[in-house]
């Protein structure tokens, strides 16, 4: 992996972690989505207008629909991640999903898009993955309590954690192929992407209007940050798809976790501080066996 793809994806972890975080202080549910999506619109539509002047007139229906099934992965993935928190605890389905998702992202890139791994990069996507779960709780996500109700809740969570991640996979190896095959410009498959998953979601916010409302009045200022810094998070994930493989890039981005471990402190309710930092030294040794790969 070129050290400018790595780079990126250390800055968009980093991003990604930030909001992220202000996401679940926040407490938003699908109002705030909608706001989030909105502002990226508004904020972000001199640079997309711009861009699809440029390139969306010699598009053909593959390019739509592409950025349509992006658009609708990206919405299921967030209404099935919201489910799994209500089912379930952060600390269950969130690390499932996102160690769930880079390796099955790995695998379609393979398969799909034709790429080698090799044994040095399989190694690293599985150091990634068992430092996220470590990080996020390691051996206490598999044990549920005596208490029934409660071992329902974790296997709820383990299965929306699966579902979340086959979602990550899905989206990320949709958004690749755009980017590297029909090499659409990143920045359009984030803003447009994200124009045309605005219409699923108005009939719900319509349907409910003061809710929304009272959500925009309370949420607006935090809807705003995401909407700043979002968007750069993944459009910087996608340039680096574009300068090394995607089952590359896809594992490397959970160095997330991290961030939002350190910058977090109780944001995935670890205590065991030794788990952590085990989780945290597998996270290194496998972007960097990505990236000498």
């Amino acid at each position: 992996m070129p050290l400018s793809a790595l780079a990126l994806i250390l800055v968009a972890a980093l991003l990604h972690a930030t909001w992220n975080m202000v996401a679940k202080k926040t407490q938003g549910g699908a109002h705030f989505v909608l706001m989030g999506a909105l502002m990226i619109m508004v904020l972000w539509s001199p640079l997309g207008l711009m861009l699809a002047w440029q390139q969306a007139r010699e598009w053909g229906w593959q390019h739509w629909a592409l950025l349509l099934a992006s658009g609708l992965t990206h919405l299921v993935y967030f209404n099935v991640l919201l489910a799994g928190y209500r089912a379930s605890d952060l600390t269950v389905v969130y690390p499932v999903a996102r160690g769930t998702g880079p390796l099955v992202s790995s695998i379609g890139a393979v398969v799909l898009l034709d790429e080698a791994l090799g044994m040095q990069g399989a190694l690293g996507v599985c150091a990634i993955a068992a430092g996220v779960f470590l990080i996020a709780g390691g051996p206490r996500l598999w044990s549920a309590a005596h208490d029934p109700a409660q071992r329902a809740r974790v296997r709820a969570g383990l299965a929306w954690g699966g579902t979340t991640g086959l979602l990550i996979a899905g989206y990320t190896v949709i958004d690749g192929y755009a980017v590297k095959v029909l090499l659409i410009s990143p920045i359009l498959v984030d803003w447009i992407g994200n124009v045309l998953r605005i219409p699923f979601m108005l009939p719900g916010a319509l349907a409910d209007r003061e809710g929304f409302v009272r959500d925009w009045r309370a949420q607006w200022k935090a809807a705003l940050l995401l909407a700043l810094i979002s968007p750069v998070s993944y459009v910087l994930v996608l340039f680096a798809a574009q300068q090394a493989p995607l089952s590359h890039v896809a594992p490397a981005r959970e160095v997330s976790m991290l961030f939002a471990a350190v910058l977090g402190g109780r944001l995935l309710g670890e205590t065991d501080r030794g788990l952590r930092l085990v989780g945290a030294a597998c996270m290194a040794a496998g972007v960097m066996a990505l990236a000498w790969n």
